[in-house]
């Protein structure tokens, strides 16, 4: 796989040391990576790069206007191309508040459970080669 075609994952967390953590998970798993700190921020990055985001990985509590329920409708409404986690260690989404393509993922995760998770979710087209080679 050559670096142009290494997909992207957009991580959105306020807190800097699970965002460290969750982006280095997914550059494990094979992924180049955009950071946003809070939803409105994400909005922001999605407007500029969404062609080559093939991930949503949000927590759920942030500040700002947009937690991660809304940030994970606000992405299926306008880029249903872009697969969705949710995660949060605090809040269980209720029926309705994800959309229906979106998964959860309770906090604390380790990377053995969300390379799983990225396995079992993603399509073969968006998996990154570590992913689809890793047993």
């Amino acid at each position: 796989m050559t670096l142009s075609t290494v997909p992207y994952a957009l991580v959105v967390d306020d807190d800097p040391l699970i965002m460290m953590d969750t982006t280095g998970i997914l550059e494990d798993a094979g992924f180049r990576f955009y950071e946003a700190m809070d939803g409105d921020e994400a909005k922001r990055v999605l407007a500029t790069n969404w062609e080559s985001i093939v991930l949503l990985f949000s927590d759920v509590d942030m500040p700002g206007d947009t937690n991660g329920f809304a940030l994970a409708r606000h992405v299926a409404e306008r880029w249903p191309t872009i697969e969705i986690v949710i995660a949060s260690g605090h809040v269980l989404p209720k029926a309705g508040e994800m959309p229906e393509k979106a998964t959860f993922i309770s906090k604390p995760f380790n990377k053995q459970m969300v390379h799983q998770h990225l396995r079992n979710m993603l399509p073969d087209n968006k998996l990154p080669e570590p992913l689809k080679r890793a047993v």
